[in-house]
């Protein structure tokens, strides 16, 4: 005959009245907690979210074009809706530059003539092995940064005009519209010193060349542009006045 042994196993958590008289006579550990699970929390459901400010500003660009005729009876959201999304269309069309872009004599009509109307483009030509043309380089790649709304190209000067003199190097040409609209030939164009503030001052002598993308009107760039220039001037002269008192 088989052997049976039976093994009783109490619900988890539950005592009996014997284990309990033994726990007061601390022969047994303390009654461990019952176990509880968590309550239940359904997931978040996006579509339930309250459709405010924060709830649009954390769309994409694709996702705010699919949004245009959900939002018809929400006359404030779509409202906010079509500012924000001309915001993120701005950003992105000032992210496109920022740099000094290499280009070559058969990209010059695409990148240059071939721009889009309401961008200025400034051409670079210079030639390697000139110290001009690399300071000038040097002012120009500070300048693409600063102000990303506008186009900074530079090409090998034969690659643009054929047999074009490097005594006339560096160069810079202005576009807009397609239409040439200022040139400026050497670096003596740019002033005693060639520097950053200097260039842009010249740049925007007579047309608003340069743009940040993010001042709001050209005359607001323009003021930002002479203030630096003033004060890179001054802090020259304080240095220079530094200089001959030490000397002394």
């Amino acid at each position: 005959m088989a052997d049976y042994h039976f093994v009783y196993k109490d619900v988890e958590g539950a005592s009996t009245q014997w284990d309990d008289i033994q726990r007061k006579l601390g022969n047994l550990p303390p009654k461990p907690p019952a176990f509880k699970p968590s309550p239940f929390e359904p997931a978040p459901d996006p579509d339930s979210a309250p459709k405010d400010k924060s709830w649009v500003d954390a769309k994409t660009e694709g996702e705010l074009d699919e949004l245009e005729d959900d939002l018809d009876d929400d006359r404030f959201l779509e409202e906010y809706r079509k500012k924000r999304l001309a915001e993120l269309k701005e950003a992105a069309k000032v992210s496109k530059y920022g740099s000094v872009m290499q280009i070559s004599g058969s990209d010059f009509v695409r990148e240059v003539s071939q721009a889009p109307q309401d961008v200025w483009v400034v051409v670079f030509l210079y030639k390697e092995g000139f110290p001009e043309c690399g300071l000038l380089l040097r002012c120009l790649d500070e300048l693409a940064i600063k102000y990303p709304a506008t186009k900074f190209v530079k090409i090998i000067s034969t690659e643009c005009i054929p047999n074009y003199p490097d005594c006339n190097l560096p160069t810079l040409l202005v576009y807009h519209n397609g239409a040439v609209k200022a040139n400026y030939v050497g670096l003596h164009s740019f002033g005693r010193r060639c520097t950053p503030e200097g260039v842009a001052l010249v740049l925007c002598k007579s047309d608003p060349v340069l743009n940040d993308g993010q001042s709001g009107s050209e005359q607001a760039v323009l003021e930002g542009i002479r203030r630096q220039f003033i004060e890179k001037v001054v802090t020259e002269h304080e240095d220079d006045d530094e200089g001959g008192s030490s000397s002394d």
